[in-house]
């Protein structure tokens, strides 16, 4: 690990300045990432500024029925807060289903979105990386592929994003806001992230120096009937292999509204847009809820090690969507 310089500051504009002023510096949360990658000299920044204490770390009832997330709430306890398990099971559901529990005692709301992907070859600073080195390549293309992208994908690189987290909030239409030298912005969290293109190393559009300082999550009248379903390697501590966020509103058989989000096969939480197109008004059938996922995931583009997220995704998908029109409303 590079030596660096650590920095409190006063309040968030002051962490704001002190970050804007340091083109290599990092803001610090929890770290649970972020020191990972300083370890391996992925990450090497030469100031730390510590947020860890200058946000909110409480959750609050909007006016209109949603909820607001302070940046600096742990994992842990979003998990188990009353309002999140009563409304929104899917981000409870999320979180419980990321790290070890160590871990989402550490980690933050705000950080948790931030994470950078494991891909392997990011993680191993003595291979090409276009993300990691700009340039350079990606080694991942004609190399070892299995838990990468197969939508959104471009020809610099095929990485997914990690956060369970941020598939369930994407679902739910939650609004991030942040605070940066530019002043305040409320950036939806389906635009938070971005895809590839040709600038692999932005995981979102956030600028230097824009912290994240809470989530807000609307009203959602169906929100009790979600849930996320995670399909991975091994039961726990480990990323998504394909990931799957929904709610569903079902009236008389027919599906009224739907929200869907997948996870472990874009660079960012993938939006399942097209699928919720072809649910809405339809009825809440076993063979539309393939078709959908079938119409979503035909712009797939695996490589030949990952092929098998396309049927594992169809798969995954209509299982939890059967499961929540079967299940208590």
């Amino acid at each position: 690990m590079k030596p660096f310089r650590y920095a409190r500051a006063d309040d968030v504009t002051g962490a704001v300045a002190l970050l804007a002023g340091s083109p290599n510096g990092a803001f610090l949360g929890g770290g649970t990432n972020l020191v990972d990658l300083m370890k391996l000299d992925v990450a090497t920044p030469d100031l730390l500024v510590d947020v860890r204490r200058l946000t909110s770390d409480q959750v609050e009832e909007l006016p209109g029925g949603g909820i607001r997330i302070g940046a600096a709430t742990p994992n842990s306890e979003l998990a188990a807060h009353p309002l999140v398990r009563g409304r929104y099971p899917v981000l409870s559901q999320s979180l419980l289903s990321g790290a070890s529990g160590q871990l989402r005692n550490l980690a933050t709301a705000g950080g948790n979105l931030l994470q950078r992907t494991r891909c392997v070859y990011f993680q191993n600073v003595t291979t090409p990386c276009n993300k990691r080195d700009p340039g350079t390549g990606c080694s991942a293309i004609d190399g070892y592929h299995r838990e990468l992208a197969i939508l959104g994908t471009s020809s610099e690189c095929v990485a997914t994003h990690p956060s369970d987290f941020a598939v369930a909030l994407a679902a739910l239409d939650a609004t991030v806001h942040t605070e940066g030298p530019a002043g305040a912005r409320r950036i939806p969290m389906a635009e938070l992230h971005r895809l590839p293109d040709g600038e692999p190393h932005r995981d979102t559009v956030l600028a230097h120096g824009e912290l994240i300082t809470a989530i807000e999550v609307p009203a959602l009248s169906f929100g009790t009937r979600s849930r996320y379903r995670k399909v991975r390697d091994r039961a726990s501590y480990a990323f998504a292999l394909v990931s799957v966020a929904a709610a569903v509103d079902v009236a008389d058989g027919t599906v009224r509204d739907v929200r869907i989000a997948l996870g472990g096969v874009a660079h960012k939480p993938w939006r399942a847009t097209r699928a919720e197109e072809l649910l809405r008004g339809g009825p809440a059938r076993e063979d539309r809820f393939r078709a959908a996922a079938e119409a979503e995931l035909a712009q797939a583009r695996p490589l030949p090690g990952n092929a098998f997220k396309v049927p594992l995704a169809r798969n995954t998908l209509t299982r939890t969507l059967l499961d929540l029109v079967d299940g208590p409303a």
